[in-house]
């Protein structure tokens, strides 16, 4: 008797059955409410309804865990808490890119589908924002990756004072991107800045880097550079001592060259963890925030600004919240094309493997 009772208690419940764990109809409910709320409520009043039914549903489900399986409900505060800092936020986002809206204004948000992604698509500022941060992420993730490998190539072997050395050059990599971009800035500054002065004692006159769009380019991609070539480093470094010795020291035998063996040994090793720091890099440098508005500002005029930054000054500038919401998405959306084009090269490089 008590193993078919509990039997009957773990047995998922039907989506007609009125029971207070059946997040099933809960669902069903729910989904129901909020659809008519939508359409026939105004907005302020359709958003408490949306709310309270989402309440309704983890409520149901929480009950129906508490009775059946309770381990799921440790996690549980951690998953409500991810909903409410990240999920929710998202899911809100996303549906003010189909409305008109605008957070500095009482109206409420006005249906208008794919209005704001046409606007976007066919902004010519966009585009040439995209141009900049495409220049700026080929830059900087091209000087990350070979300054990277050369500091790997470095650390690998033993040295005097290696790890001395190596936590100096790990510590860029520690600090926020607030205090790297403040330090730059007043590094670049043409009046008391190291830069000018070094400058002045040679040509005695003052410089300024920003002076020029590919002066202020060089001051992001070396800003951005120093922080993030100890990451690629690491990984890279992670690779060349899981290279077994063996095969060196059978290619010393057999009177390789140096260029020889890096191709046929070390490159095949950390070939996938180079293709990883790529993707890493990639996408951090297509996002490019802090560093660029912490030194240039976009300038001069606009000439570094990158498309994270207007996305910035469309939002919280303009205060043209729905269209800023739009670009956002199609940043995410680039995104995970980059990260699906990453996972097709690594299967690739299995299947021949």
């Amino acid at each position: 008797m008590a193993e078919t009772a509990l039997n009957d208690t773990r047995a998922p419940l039907g989506i007609t059955e009125l029971r207070a764990g059946n997040w099933r109809l809960a669902l069903l409910v729910a989904v129901i409410v909020m659809t008519v709320s939508i359409i026939a409520l105004p907005g302020e009043i359709s958003f408490w309804v949306s709310l309270a039914a989402v309440l309704f549903v983890g409520l149901s489900i929480v009950i129906n865990a508490w009775g059946n399986s309770p381990g799921p409900l440790l996690v549980a505060p951690a998953l409500a808490l991810l909903v409410v800092m990240n999920i929710f936020p998202l899911m809100w986002s996303f549906g003010l890119s189909f409305f008109k809206f605008r957070v500095n204004r009482l109206a409420p948000p006005k249906f208008t589908g794919l209005s704001n992604y046409e606007k976007i698509l066919t902004d010519p500022t966009v585009w040439d924002r995209l141009q900049t941060t495409a220049i700026v992420v080929v830059l900087t993730v091209t000087t990350q990756m070979v300054v990277g490998f050369l500091l790997a190539l470095l650390f690998e072997r033993e040295f005097p004072l290696r790890r001395v050395l190596l936590m100096l050059v790990l510590t860029p990599m520690m600090l926020s991107f607030v205090a790297v971009g403040a330090f730059f800035r007043f590094y670049y500054e043409p009046t008391f800045g190291l830069l000018s002065q070094a400058v002045r004692v040679f040509t005695g006159e003052v410089f300024i880097l920003q002076a020029t769009p590919a002066g202020a380019m060089a001051g992001i991609v070396i800003a951005d550079a120093w922080m993030w070539s100890p990451f690629v480093m690491l990984l890279v470094v992670a690779g060349l001592v899981s290279v077994p010795k063996y095969l060196y020291e059978a290619a010393e035998i057999d009177r390789a060259s140096w260029w020889r063996k890096f191709r046929t040994i070390t490159f095949p090793y950390i070939r996938s963890l180079l293709l990883l720091a790529l993707l890493f890099r990639t996408i951090e440098a297509f996002k490019l925030f802090d560093i660029v508005f912490l030194i240039t500002d976009g300038g001069p005029g606009t000439s570094t600004e990158t498309i994270a930054v207007y996305v910035y000054r469309l939002g919280f500038q303009a205060f043209r919240t729905s269209q800023a919401s739009a670009l956002s998405y199609i940043l995410l959306f680039v995104v995970i094309v980059l990260t699906n084009l990453y996972l097709y090269f690594a299967r690739q490089r299995d299947a021949q493997v």
